[in-house]
């Protein structure tokens, strides 16, 4: 019961509902690249990452000075996520949620980090 408690709260946020609907679509997105989508700090995207990581909902590898996450494969969280994609399909500001990160990816991860953090960010 407690695992389903922490998957349901996990989930109980636009910004993290958000985070899953980008995974769902990309299997794998980096941090600024949901930051930019989410259109928080940094460490407002961090901490709706840690939450649902925590829940068993994502997994991270780090590569270099970029974090990259993506849907953890559960058999818990499994029917859940395949609800939530079936809502995410009929929903309208999913869909608008989608087109910005389809702009989004399309940047080159240290371009976007310039533009999130400023040019000692990423020099070049």
């Amino acid at each position: 019961m407690e695992t389903t408690l922490e998957l349901l709260k996990a989930l109980s946020d636009k910004n993290r509902l958000c985070i899953m609907a980008a995974l769902n679509r990309y299997e794998e997105l980096c941090a600024c690249q949901i930051t930019e989508l989410l259109q928080v700090s940094g460490a407002t995207a961090s901490r709706h990452l840690s939450v649902l990581q925590h829940a068993g909902l994502l997994e991270s590898r780090k590569a270099g000075r970029w974090v990259y996450f993506r849907l953890a494969p559960s058999a818990d969280s499994g029917p859940v996520l395949e609800w939530l994609a079936s809502v995410f399909e009929q929903s309208a500001d999913t869909q608008s949620d989608m087109r910005k990160l389809d702009v989004i990816v399309k940047i080159d991860t240290e371009d976007l980090c310039r533009i999130q953090r400023g040019e000692e960010c990423c020099p070049k």
